[in-house]
């Protein structure tokens, strides 16, 4: 008998003898420690209202109270959003939107679900703001068997949007759609991106001609983040601005909710299989909540991993080591771990056969686990319903069986009650979601993320190539009336500030002004704080940031006006052809222009001509008419602050010319 054992199931060679000091609350399959404290706070709901000016409301609020609670990872850069566009900067404008099949055209739509809700607001508030909108998505039988064709889809987006939406003809030989004698406030549709390999493979030529003539790119499909797709990241180095949607913001804001807000206790219950490729996200779980319970095949890991008999068919070759770790973690951190006592098992060989309640030990050769056993059922539920957290992940399944129904049921309506007593709950993974779902009452209050691969691979710390390839935005409120004596001053903005010397000089002569430098290299703006509080400085500051993205939201707060802008030096890289110049590009152009006092100036100046030159051609060319060089000469040959950049000074000591432009913003505009 034993031998026959031995070939049924897999026993780890050594025993965990670490854990054997700890086992003394060893009840069942439940392996409890002792749970460590951690701050409370709370999650607000988000309201539910119709109306577009009731769903933008709903989209500022659900960011506002982000910003507010300010426990989200430091890992996910603060990206630009559409909100931040006032309409004005959108008229006319040639704008891109990669929006979400799984979110617009999905065959059972709720359409009263916040990311629908913010789906539609998107394209609605680019159409308002008169913008030249085309949409692009991928889409199969999978999304919604009805809609095939790019005809079909465009009539299903014009009956939900109230809006006119035309099929454009495109992607052939790459060739540029063209919009034909279509109205000019339709919205236009481009043709399915499912079987465009060029894209999955994010072909740059494919790329740059899928955006060819856009202005602005707005990524709304949160689910594709964690892919590497020409139409969601490379299409972003063609056009001048490239930021996150309302649905896109939505679901960000949901995965922070989800992982950024602390309660406890807090309970992560972990589904599915595949402990190898997800062994770092669940590391991150016990690293992070006040407990872990596995539902799914991964539950097998951890009972193969500590010591007891698991059928060989279940446990993954490889993952030993991975849960050994996992285990041993929790260990270190005296969190409780839970996995199933017992299970409803099926014959494979004879499917017409009853299945068996059978305990962990019990799985005979031939039988396989399909659902949790009431036994099992229970202590989740005890463990839960302590908790003031829940946050499940990854189906209720086992081996190659379909979802338990049973289990799955029980415990949505357990997370229903939970959520009614102020329990914040967070359920990832379409299958889970569907369940959620499929029950009669539906509780808003739950957090819903039904694409489980992006939260994976967020969990398992990796970067979100959607999410990075947008541009970035400053993520803070700055006091102005703290940095300066008065705010109201006119103000100095040196962007690329280096290490801040013309601007202190500046500053000391000009007492009547404020100046700020915006600066990305994060040890020269500490070194430059640091001078500015050693002399009290009052009309001086400085901001690590990358102004080319930041700009207009950093300067659009200051109480005075902007009176002088100025670049000097930019580095460009001639052996990085795609990075050249790439400070100066035409959204920051735009957002000083915009920003800039009538009359005010901005000035320019490099030791290299054809950095000069391009810098006052593109913002002759982006400032739309805007802008005019004050002076008859080509080059100015004094600087006319009287002050030296460190550069500039390096510069003329090697008897070098420097090539100085100021520019002055019209008047009238």
């Amino acid at each position: 008998m034993s031998g026959i054992l031995d070939i049924h199931y897999c026993r780890p060679t050594y025993s965990l003898m670490f854990f054997t000091c700890k086992l003394h609350n060893f009840s069942g399959n439940y392996v409890h420690f002792k749970k460590q404290r951690a701050p409370k706070s709370s999650l607000q709901a988000f309201s539910s209202e119709m109306g577009l000016d009731h769903m933008m409301e709903r989209c500022l609020l659900s960011h506002r109270v982000k910003e507010e609670d300010g426990n989200v990872y430091d890992t996910l850069p603060h990206v630009r959003y559409l909100r931040e566009f006032q309409t004005d900067e959108l008229i006319g404008k040639v704008v891109m939107v990669r929006f979400d099949s799984n979110v617009l055209l999905v065959e059972k739509q709720d359409q009263q679900a916040k990311l629908f809700d913010s789906a539609v607001l998107t394209i609605k508030y680019l159409h308002e703001a008169a913008a030249k909108v085309i949409l692009v998505s991928s889409w199969s039988m999978k999304t919604n068997s009805k809609l095939l064709s790019a005809d079909s889809v465009s009539a299903y987006l014009s009956s939900i949007l109230q809006l006119s939406v035309v099929p454009m003809k495109s992607f052939l030989g790459y060739g540029q759609p063209t919009m034909g004698n279509s109205p000019t406030q339709s919205i236009f549709l481009l043709e399915n991106l499912s079987q465009v390999k060029e894209d999955v493979a994010n072909c740059s030529r494919f790329s740059e001609q899928l955006c060819a003539g856009v202005d602005i790119f707005i990524n709304d499909a949160f689910s594709q983040s964690h892919k590497v797709l020409a139409s969601t990241v490379g299409v972003t180095s063609f056009c001048y601005a490239s930021v996150a949607g309302f649905q896109f913001e939505e679901s960000l804001v949901q995965l922070k909710n989800a992982f950024g807000t602390k309660r406890n206790p807090y309970i992560a219950m972990v589904g599915g299989g595949n402990l190898i490729e997800k062994a770092a996200a669940v590391r991150y779980l016990a690293s992070s909540a006040d407990g872990l319970v596995f539902v799914g095949n991964m539950a097998f890991q951890i009972m193969h991993a500590l010591g007891l008999p698991v059928p060989r068919k279940l446990v993954e070759i490889g993952a030993f080591t991975e849960a050994t770790g996992i285990i041993q973690y929790a260990n270190s951190r005296n969190i409780p771990i839970l996995f199933p006592k017992d299970f409803w098992c099926v014959n494979v060989n004879d499917h017409l056969k009853e299945p068996k309640l059978v305990p962990l030990h019990g799985i005979l050769e031939g039988w396989s686990p399909v659902a949790l056993g009431p036994n099992s059922l229970d202590e989740i539920t005890t463990l839960l319903t302590k908790s003031k957290k829940v946050v499940w992940i990854g189906p209720v399944k086992f081996g190659s069986s379909v979802q338990d129904s049973n289990g799955t049921s029980i415990l949505v309506k357990l997370l229903r009650k939970l959520s009614q007593r102020s329990c914040d709950v967070t359920v990832v993974g379409n299958m889970a979601c569907k369940a959620l779902r499929g029950e009669s009452e539906v509780f808003s209050s739950c957090n819903i993320i039904e694409n489980a691969s992006v939260v994976w691979e967020f969990l398992k710390g990796r970067k979100l190539p959607g999410l990075v390839a947008l541009d970035r935005g400053y993520p803070y409120t700055i006091d102005w009336h703290t940095i300066y004596d008065d705010p109201t001053r006119p103000l100095l903005v040196d962007i690329g500030s280096g290490n801040g010397l013309f601007l202190f000089g500046m500053a000391r002569k000009r007492k009547d002004m404020n100046f700020l430098g915006l600066e990305m290299n994060g040890k020269l703006v500490k070194r430059c704080m640091e001078a500015v509080h050693q002399s009290s400085l009052k009309n001086g500051y400085f901001i690590e940031t990358n102004a080319t993205s930041t700009f207009r939201s950093i300067v659009s707060g200051y109480p005075g006006e902007l009176v002088i802008a100025s670049i000097q030096c930019p580095n460009p890289d001639f052996n990085k052809p795609e990075h050249r110049w790439k400070m100066v590009q035409r959204s920051l152009i735009e957002a000083i222009k915009d920003r800039l006092s009538s009359n005010g100036k901005v000035f320019l100046q490099s030791d290299i001509e054809v950095v000069a030159l391009r810098m006052k051609r593109q913002f002759l060319k982006y400032g739309n008419g805007v802008f005019t060089v004050d002076h008859e000469e080509e080059w100015l040959r004094e600087n006319p602050f009287g002050v030296q950049s460190d550069w500039e000074q390096h510069v003329l000591r090697r008897g070098v010319p420097m090539y100085r432009l100021m520019l002055s913003k019209s008047v009238n505009s």
